[in-house]
């Protein structure tokens, strides 16, 4: 009667597995643009304004 109790409730434990969530989506494909362009092209208004004035 034990056997079977236990062989019972390992049984039922491994058939109680939880499948994984499917992957996320992928990265959008490109080059990414971010703030960081702002201030560089920021920089270089500004340094061809200052030019500009010097000249």
């Amino acid at each position: 009667m034990c056997f079977v109790v236990l062989a019972f409730a390992f049984l039922t434990s491994t058939n109680a597995q939880i499948a994984p969530p499917p992957p996320g989506p992928p990265p959008p494909p490109g080059f990414p643009i971010d703030a960081g362009i702002i201030g560089v092209l920021a920089a270089g208004l500004l340094y061809g304004i200052r030019k500009k004035v010097n000249k």
